[in-house]
């Protein structure tokens, strides 16, 4: 992979001066992104799947392309499989209303991790107050890691359901959803992975992982804002209830009852983002040229240079696995009486843009007060990807190492 031919295709990138270090949130867009969407609105700017003119058959031609790549790219059997949504967020909610209102009951478990993003608490929360349903947590070690005994131990013959981020946004640690599906199909339950943070790093493979359920956003995988993707087994879609009702998602409308469209349209209502799904499209084609093989090569070799440059500095606290190969391109720390904040307004006077905050995962930086001592509840977040550099990561631990002394410590 050459990363200098690769960054000419992110014009936003091309001022040397600007570190971009928060791709976790989200990842910029190459020019194919961009003008395969500004193709879309160009040359068949027209509602997908509603007309008979040529105009609207092209823009549906390319919405159903835009599935089968997407249902390619995670591994899945079918593109029927791939239902499209705002993004990863409404995905998960997407679960919550039609599985999880529609088949969990009084008493039944619902299991996940205190590492998981807002968007994989909040719905569970909702299912258990509607259902009677209880929502528990598996705590990690504080390295972050779950290990295959730490599952056993939580999941029990209640255990209906597993929600589980496969990588988790604020320490990048791996989760093991593979045995926490094995566990849970035995009870004859679901589990809902989120691939927020993996479907942009490494390769994906629904099938392996033994995902029921699989929830991604384009925009952190070099997509647009506002879409992103619901990988869902066909049976379970099948007997799912919409989500949301309205145009597009009927087959026949009486004045007192309707029938629903096949899936995975009966969970697309109202006019699609076809352009969204062109521009996931072509991002899916950017990615896969790479290759994942080389974007993990290169994201090591950068979150190697922040990792441990980090851990050399006095006063800095790295979280997470000692092996900076195992935080898939983030680096989360503090520094001794600087706020996140702090930390990250100093680093934009350089021109260096980091997160800061509970990264929309509060329970998590609550334990992490906890069992870690932490001065604050919240953290700073370096989020590498394959386009940053060498001499990026660098000029981020030598800013990093002025903080202090800029804050007038």
């Amino acid at each position: 992979m050459n990363i200098n031919e690769i960054r000419k295709d992110f014009k936003i990138l091309a001022d040397p001066a600007y570190v971009y270090f928060d791709n976790a949130a989200t990842s910029q867009r190459p020019e194919q992104v961009l003008e395969a969407m500004d193709a879309f609105s160009r040359t068949m700017n027209a509602n997908p799947l509603r007309g008979l003119y040529e105009w609207s058959i092209k823009a549906t031609d390319a919405y159903e392309d835009a599935r089968a790549k997407t249902a390619a790219f995670v591994g899945a059997d079918d593109p029927s499989e791939i239902v499209f949504v705002r993004n990863a967020t409404e995905a998960l909610n997407l679960v919550a209303f039609s599985y999880g209102l529609e088949f969990l009951k009084e008493g039944d478990e619902i299991l996940i991790t205190v590492m998981e993003h807002h968007s994989n608490i909040l719905p569970w929360q909702m299912v258990c107050r509607k259902t009677g349903a209880v929502l528990k947590f598996i705590e990690p070690k504080e390295d972050g890691t779950i290990t295959e005994e730490m599952l056993k131990e939580a999941v029990t013959e209640k255990t209906k359901l597993i929600g589980m981020g496969l990588v988790s946004n604020v320490l990048g640690v791996r989760n093991p959803v593979e045995k926490a599906a094995e566990l849970v199909h035995k009870n004859g339950g679901v589990i809902v992975v989120d691939g927020a943070q993996s479907a942009p790093h490494m390769k994906t493979d629904v099938k392996a992982y033994g995902a029921d359920f699989f929830s991604f956003s384009g925009h952190k995988m070099l997509g647009p804002m506002g879409i992103g993707g619901l990988y869902a087994r066909h049976d379970l879609l099948e007997k799912m209830p919409p989500f949301l009702s309205g145009g597009e998602m009927i087959e026949y409308v009486k004045r007192d009852s309707a029938t629903y469209a096949e899936v995975p349209h009966k969970f697309e209502a109202g006019t699609v983002n076809a352009s969204g799904a062109v521009g996931l499209a072509a991002a899916i084609e950017y990615l896969e040229n790479i290759g994942f093989d080389a974007i993990e090569e290169q994201e090591k070799k950068v979150t190697k240079i922040v990792y441990e440059g980090l851990k050399s500095l006095p006063h800095v606290h790295v979280y997470g696995n000692p092996d900076p190969e195992k935080h898939s391109g983030i680096v989360t720390f503090n520094i001794d009486g600087c706020h996140p904040h702090d930390i990250s307004s100093v680093l934009d006077t350089e021109h260096i843009a980091i997160r800061a905050g509970h990264h929309c995962a509060q329970p998590l930086m609550e334990f992490m007060q906890e069992k870690l001592s932490m001065e604050f509840r919240a953290t700073a977040r370096a989020s590498m990807y394959f386009y940053n550099t060498e001499e990026e990561a660098e000029r981020f631990v030598e800013a990093v190492s002025k903080v202090r002394g800029w804050l007038g410590f």
